[in-house]
């Protein structure tokens, strides 16, 4: 490793810990350190920038709670692999924004089936409670990685020739408007901090207890005064997070 001493300015008014944290997060942001690479130990840090140990926690400390960094015990610290950022100002699919992103999406189909709907369902799609609708549920990927759990609720009378189709890694919104002559355009969505089952954590690939984001949608199509789709997604705390825009 380099000589780091003169990274690190004594007279400055900036805290000592402030300024070896914005080295590291400029070796992470440069590429120099890679997602997923061990960084060099506090000890190694301190020896280098001829600072206190502690100085050296702090800064790292301030890194793991940014999530540019993250810890394994009896391993030490590595680089966090960069979250995708949806922004929530305007209405589009999953598909897309990874596309955006440079990554390949991707949908592993779990389960496609005609229910009766459930008081909570019924409600979102303004429907009587035990009416049929189609729900697909489908592990949402970018690149190969599991992002989300998507369950996504549909009234039936208007997805017919959804159901038995192929819906494996393929756009859900550009299957309506293409079969169904639905065009979504406008949808009402909540986030919300949320556990996970166990069997939730397998599929996303994340421990029992690590960060969930549920996002519940309620979607409406083009022409029709009524919602015709209701999802409910669990996304991935550690590789996800939402930007909103917002002006004066």
């Amino acid at each position: 490793m380099k000589d780091l001493k003169g990274f690190i300015d004594r007279n400055s008014v900036l805290p000592l810990y402030f300024q070896v944290k914005e080295y590291l997060r400029n070796q992470i942001q440069s590429d120099h350190y890679k997602p997923d690479e061990l960084i060099p130990s506090e000890r190694e840090l301190s020896e280098e920038f001829e600072i206190n140990r502690l100085t050296v926690r702090q800064a790292i400390n301030e890194l793991v709670q940014e999530g540019l960094l993250y810890r394994q015990r009896g391993v030490g610290t590595f680089v966090s692999t960069p979250k995708i950022e949806q922004p929530l100002t305007k209405l589009t699919n999953f598909s897309t924004d990874m596309q955006n992103r440079g990554a390949v999406p991707g949908a592993q189909v779990v389960s496609i089936q005609v229910i009766p709907s459930s008081k909570q369902v019924a409600a979102q799609l303004q429907l009587e409670t035990g009416e049929e609708v189609l729900e697909i549920v489908r592990v949402r990927t970018a690149d190969g990685e599991p992002m989300a759990l998507e369950r996504s609720y549909l009234v039936y009378d208007l997805a017919k020739p959804l159901h038995g189709m192929d819906m494996e890694n393929v756009s859900l919104y550009e299957v309506l408007e293409k079969f169904c002559g639905l065009k979504l355009v406008k949808a009402i969505q909540t986030i919300e901090v949320a556990a996970v089952y166990p069997e939730e954590a397998g599929i996303l690939e994340i421990g029992q207890h690590d960060a969930a984001m549920l996002i519940e949608r309620t979607t409406y199509a083009e022409s029709l005064e009524r919602p015709v789709e209701y999802v409910r997604s669990l996304y991935r705390g550690d590789r996800y997070k939402f930007t909103i825009e917002m002006n004066v």
